[in-house]
């Protein structure tokens, strides 16, 4: 395991404050980039929200590949490497991420056996959790990342305790859908009464009844018109520009609606872990549904021999990749990370991801709205080395649980 550049500050640093900031700081959009920038340089995500069953299905990998992604929370990392592709490269500008993804690492080469990484990451809420921290894994940990867990909180608390208390309802997304809970409430509604839906009937009657009137709400739709009440759910301003486009009015109240219809009626609850983390703040006991894949117990034991495979890197995508021999790698995972990004900026990711690449190699992103980001935006000698799958990827966006983006985009590098 190593880490490109410096040890990592958990802050809003020069590598972050780069790919956000595009306007000056006493504008509106310069203040409202910088907000977001602050509030992003916490910990956003200790859950992905990306599908990996659907990025498995998309990437189809072999032996040799070699995965270039990004971090946020770790989960879809792990699910690669269970896969058995030959090296993941795995990278993030925002430094808790790193110190995520390298916990999660470390609890698998380190915890003593399964059961104790489920209760770690999938129970996340037992006292017995700390105590394994600094029994199996501080001393193992990575220097940063172990002062980052050690680290004292407000309370006083180290971090390391949010395991203690449930992971997953910290962090900006945790404390976001907190927040919904509790809005939620004032108009009567309960979201956690969801999990009792037996059956995709009983969700969209729950939806129908006691969700969607809520987006109907003039409060709602006034608080969704602001950019900045999005900022919890990781979207900056340029991506809720993104996302205003697929509207007529102002607030994205409809948008957001159609969002959760998808992810409350179009898959049955107990194979969607993402809506038990929605309406349910937890994963669901094995009775109940299923967990990420990089959770189950046929992947445990693939993870933990694979670990030497992955090597983090706290920079940006192209920076990481410009130190890459041409024609080295074979998949790239985005994310949602395009919708981020000015022409110069997506010009310089393509050109680093075509020299790197090699024939058929894929790239796979999501994006705020349902056209891809790229379209019409890249020099031809870039665009013209790479086919876009349309209907595979028109397919794929259709099977994604975790339903809150518009779309799923895949190309593939021209023989």
């Amino acid at each position: 395991m190593e880490i490109y550049g410096k040890t990592p500050r958990f802050g809003m640093d020069e590598r972050l404050k780069g790919a956000l900031l595009q306007h000056k700081p006493l504008t509106r959009a310069g203040l409202s980039e910088r907000l977001f920038g602050w509030m992003f340089s916490g910990l956003v995500y200790p859950q992905i929200w990306e599908d990996p069953e659907v990025d498995l299905a998309a990437m189809e990998l072999r032996p040799e590949h070699r995965i270039a992604t990004i971090a946020s929370g770790g989960c879809n990392m792990l699910t690669y490497l269970a896969a058995g592709p030959a090296s993941i490269d795995v990278v993030d500008l925002n430094a808790s991420h790193i110190a995520l993804n390298r916990l999660k690492i470390a609890a698998f080469a380190h915890l003593p056996n399964h059961a104790d990484v489920i209760r770690f990451f999938g129970r996340a809420d037992e006292r017995a959790n700390s105590v394994a921290y600094d029994r199996f894994i501080a001393e193992k940990l990575e220097p940063s990342a172990r002062r980052y867990w050690e680290s004292r909180r407000l309370n006083g608390r180290r971090r390391i305790d949010l395991f203690n208390r449930n992971i997953y309802r910290s962090g900006l997304l945790g404390r976001f859908i907190g927040a919904s809970h509790m809005a939620a409430k004032v108009y009567g509604v309960d979201l956690t009464e969801l999990v009792r839906a037996r059956g995709l009937d009983e969700q969209r009657q729950f939806f129908d009844n006691k969700i969607a009137p809520i987006f109907e709400r003039k409060t709602v739709r006034w608080i969704t018109a602001r950019k900045s009440s999005l900022f919890g759910l990781g979207i900056p301003p340029r991506q809720f520009d993104e996302l205003a486009s697929l509207s007529s009015e102002k607030s994205l109240a409809g948008v957001l609606r159609q969002r959760v219809e998808k992810l409350v009626c179009n898959f049955p609850l107990e194979e969607n872990y993402f809506a038990w983390q929605a309406f349910a703040r937890r994963y669901p006991r094995p009775e109940e549904g299923n967990m990420p894949p990089y959770l189950a117990e046929r992947n445990y034991r693939p993870i933990k021999d694979r670990l030497d495979r992955v090597t983090l890197h706290h920079t940006d995508f192209a920076t990481m990749l410009s130190v890459k021999p041409a024609r080295s790698m074979d998949r790239y995972v985005l994310l949602d990370a395009q919708d981020w990004m000015t022409d110069a900026q997506l010009a310089g990711l393509w050109s680093e991801i075509s020299r790197t690449a090699r024939d058929g190699a894929r790239v796979i992103f999501r994006t705020a709205a349902e056209k891809s980001i790229i379209e019409g935006r890249l020099p031809y000698g870039i665009a013209s080395q790479w086919t876009y799958l349309s209907e595979r990827s028109a397919e794929l966006n259709e099977q994604d649980r975790s339903a809150i983006y518009g779309g799923f985009h895949i190309y593939e590098k021209i023989a």
